[in-house]
């Protein structure tokens, strides 16, 4: 491990901030550039690679016997123009491969009542679930909540002078829509579905859409280090992690949401929880991009965040991640990267509360926002560009 931390030749210092509201202290320009030998590895050693660059995707597909399974491996589809013609009609084809957008209040699946599952209509990939389905009064089809969150991909869209959120298949890239702040609870959130993406499943036909998945061993850990949007945002960007929930920890339950948490007086740390293929990359890897990305040696504050809900901390779930992370941070201490104390806190997870549904994928939802414009996204686009660089 003593090798591998030798090789993580960090310079960046996360210089910009925020309260409640954020604000912004310091331009993207202001911030030291990441060397490019940040995650390099030894020979023979597993290297940190990028999610978009992976021929591999993780969602829940229909298993044996029609049910949904857990999260897996699935290999991502790709087909040329002219296969999508011969499976798709005209209206199919210009909705999923062109971007376009069906006439509101159009026959298809907007008055469908069956209780079952929606699936992509260019792979199976199961959507949505119709416990999910409600009338939004905006003539298409309308979730509030995916089957989970990783079988629905999101991207920024700012076409047709609009700023919204793109929603498509994330194994086959079909567009399917758009994601809305306007939808009803437990998630606020309204997807916005053409009929013509979509395919339905009666629970009984659902076996007839079976498909092999390459079962993965899932891993957990809980990191802070700082604002959860910047901290989501590198970690959404690489291959092997799974899934990744802002939220809080350290607190008890009654504080764990975010008004309370950022007067810097419950206890919680703003914290993301990383579920990673251990196939795929490793918790060492993990922690490298962890203590990569943030300062680890500022008590309470990354750049002129500060308080306790902004410290650099390890939440371990057992003794073995603990013993692990002790390790790390000791072997990091001792290779002279930093000239200041390795403050991170090691603390027992005794509890990880999700923070409210607008926190999760911000930086992906909000990238007009000033501190995902000024911190989050150049940080993430250094990270992906050093990382290419490697290949």
């Amino acid at each position: 491990m003593k090798q591998s931390i030798a090789l993580l030749m960090l310079t960046f210092v996360l210089v910009a901030a925020w309260a409640a509201p954020r604000v912004i202290f310091s331009p993207a320009a202001s911030l030291p550039p990441m060397t490019a030998s940040l995650l390099q590895s030894d020979e023979g050693e597993r290297r940190v690679a990028l999610a978009e660059d992976s021929e591999w995707v993780y969602a829940r597909v229909i298993g044996h016997e029609g049910i949904i399974t857990e999260p897996v491996r699935t290999e991502r589809i790709t087909r040329t123009e002219s296969e999508w013609r011969e499976l798709l009609d005209g209206e199919q084809f210009r909705v999923m491969r062109q971007h376009g957008t069906e006439p509101a209040f159009c026959e298809g699946l907007l008055d469908n009542e069956e209780e079952g599952f929606y699936l992509c209509r260019g792979c199976n990939l199961p959507l949505f679930e119709s416990t999910a389905k409600f009338d939004s009064g905006t003539g298409w089809p309308s979730f509030y909540k995916p089957v989970w969150r990783g079988n629905i991909m999101e991207r920024h869209d700012n076409s047709y002078g609009m700023s919204r959120i793109e929603i498509l298949c994330p194994r086959c890239e079909s567009h399917l829509g758009h994601v809305f702040p306007d939808g009803p609870e437990p998630t606020g959130l309204r997807y916005c579905v053409n009929s013509a993406s979509m395919k339905f499943a009666l629970p009984d036909e659902m076996a007839g859409f079976a498909e092999s998945a390459h079962q993965v061993s899932l891993g957990e850990i809980v990191l802070a280090g700082g604002c959860f949007w910047c901290v989501e945002a590198v970690f959404l960007a690489l291959d092997g992690v799974v899934e990744v929930t802002s939220g809080y920890a350290g607190g008890d339950a009654s504080t764990a949401n975010y008004r309370a948490v950022t007067t810097g007086r419950t206890g919680h740390a703003e914290v993301v929880r990383i579920v990673y293929d251990r196939g795929r990359i490793g918790l060492e890897e993990i922690l490298r991009v962890h203590f990569a990305t943030h300062n680890p040696t500022t008590l309470n504050r990354q750049g002129n965040d500060v308080g306790t809900h902004y410290r650099s901390a390890i939440f371990y779930a057992n003794e073995t991640e603990k013993e692990f992370a002790q390790l790390f941070i000791d072997d990091l201490g001792e290779s002279g990267l930093f000239t200041d104390p390795i403050v991170t806190s090691l603390e027992p997870l005794d509890a990880f509360y999700p923070a409210e549904e607008y926190h999760q994928n911000y930086t992906c939802r909000n990238p007009f926002n000033p501190y995902v414009r000024s911190v989050s996204l150049p940080k993430v686009e250094k990270l992906r560009g050093m990382l290419r660089a490697e290949d």
